[in-house]
C-alpha cells in the first residue's frame, strides 16, 4: 500500500493522499480503535477540527487539528464538509473547514472515518432509540412476564447478558443505552436510570422518569442540570414521592416565584449559589463580579425572607429550587 501510495503521489498528489487515508483508517479498524480515535484521525489528517454527533446514540465527540479533544455544544455549520453514518442519513461527521471547498482528500477522510465510526457504534453502543414501540413498551413494563421482556430484548437486538440504562425525555419515546454510556447528550431535559440487566430495565425506567422530574431546561428561567442520573440523586429522590406534579407549590417555592418576577436575574443567581462551593465560584458561574453577587444576594434575601449565606439558608434555597422543578406539571 505504501508503494502504491508513493507511485500515485508522483502522478497525482490527491490520489496518493487518498490511498494513505484509506490505509490509515483500515489500520484503525483492524485494531478496533474507538470513536474518539477515529475522529482524531479525521482531524489530524485533514488539518482542521473534526466532530461526530450521533443524537440517536447520544454521542458527541470533537477533536482539534492537533489531536486535543475539545467538545462543544455549538451546532455545526451546514456549509462544512460532512458525511452521514447511514445511507441517506443526516450529516453526523463534519470537518470544520471554513472555506468548505470541495476536496478529494476530505471526501475520502469523511467516507472512511464515518464508515469505521458506524461499525464501532453498532458494535459498542447499539441503538439508543429503539424502533418498535410495542417491543419497547414490553421491555420496560414491570407487569410483563420475564420471558416476554427477554423476547422483546432479543427482537430489539439487545444483548441479554449485558447491562443497560433507560432514559426518559419529556414527551418523547424512551431510550435504552448501554450501561457504560453515562453522558446523554441532548439539547433538552433527560432522566437517566441506573444500570440494570435486561430483566431489570423496568426499575431503571421508573428511576429515569423520577430523575427527569429533577432535570431543568438549563435556561435563565429554569436553571439547573439538563440531564439527571437517578443513581446520583441519593435521598433527594424521596422528595419525588412526596410532591405531586401540578400540586400547590410550598410557601418557599411561591416566594421564589414572586422574587423571580421582581428580579429577572434572580433564578440564575440562586442556582449558581447552590451549585458551587463558594460565593466567588458562584460569581464566576453567574458571570458577575463578586461584589455584584453580594448585592444581588442581599436583595434576594430581602425578597425571599431568609438568609442565603449560611449553610442552613443555602440548604433551604436548594430545596426550594428542587421543589420548584418537582411541582411543575
Amino acid at each position: 500500500m505504501k508503494e502504491l501510495a508513493g507511485r500515485l503521489t508522483a502522478l497525482d498528489p490527491d490520489a496518493g493522499a487518498a490511498v494513505r487515508v484509506i490505509a490509515y483508517f483500515d489500520r484503525l479498524a483492524e485494531s478496533r480503535a474507538g470513536v474518539e480515535a477515529l475522529v482524531r484521525g479525521a482531524a489530524v489528517l485533514s488539518g482542521v477540527p473534526a466532530r461526530l454527533v450521533d443524537p440517536d446514540r447520544l454521542v458527541r465527540v470533537r477533536v482539534e487539528a492537533d489531536g486535543t479533544r475539545r467538545d462543544t455544544e455549538l451546532p455545526p455549520d451546514p456549509a462544512w464538509p460532512s458525511a452521514a453514518l447511514t445511507p441517506d442519513g443526516a450529516p453526523a461527521l463534519w470537518l470544520e473547514r471554513a472555506d468548505a471547498r470541495p476536496s478529494v482528500v476530505d471526501a475520502v477522510i469523511l467516507e472512511r472515518a464515518a464508515g469505521a465510526a458506524r461499525l464501532v457504534l453498532d458494535r459498542t453502543r447499539g441503538r439508543a432509540t429503539l424502533d418498535d414501540p410495542a417491543l419497547v413498551e414490553t421491555l420496560l413494563d414491570a407487569t410483563a412476564a420475564e420471558p416476554a421482556r427477554l423476547h422483546a430484548a432479543r427482537r430489539l437486538g439487545l444483548d441479554t447478558a449485558a447491562s443497560f440504562r433507560a432514559v426518559a425525555v419529556p414527551g418523547g419515546p424512551p431510550r435504552v443505552l448501554p450501561a457504560d454510556v453515562r453522558h446523554a447528550v441532548r439539547a433538552g431535559r433527560a432522566g437517566v436510570g441506573p444500570a440494570a440487566p435486561v430483566t431489570g430495565l423496568p426499575r431503571s425506567w421508573a428511576a429515569a422518569r423520577t430523575a427527569l422530574r429533577f432535570a431543568a431546561e438549563g435556561t435563565a428561567q429554569d436553571p439547573g442540570p439538563r440531564v439527571v442520573h437517578a443513581d446520583e440523586l441519593g435521598g433527594l429522590a424521596l422528595l419525588a414521592d412526596l410532591v405531586v406534579p401540578g400540586a400547590e407549590p410550598p410557601p418557599d417555592v411561591r416566594a421564589v416565584e414572586s422574587a423571580a418576577a421582581d428580579a429577572p436575574w434572580l433564578l440564575a443567581t440562586l442556582h449558581a449559589v447552590t451549585a458551587t462551593a463558594s460565593l466567588r465560584a458562584a460569581a464566576a458561574e453567574a458571570n458577575v463580579h463578586h461584589s455584584t453577587l453580594q448585592d444581588r444576594l442581599a436583595h434576594a434575601e430581602h425578597l425571599l425572607g431568609w438568609p442565603m449565606r449560611t449553610p442552613q439558608g443555602r440548604l433551604r434555597l436548594h430545596l426550594a429550587l428542587t421543589l420548584r422543578r418537582l411541582t411543575r406539571s
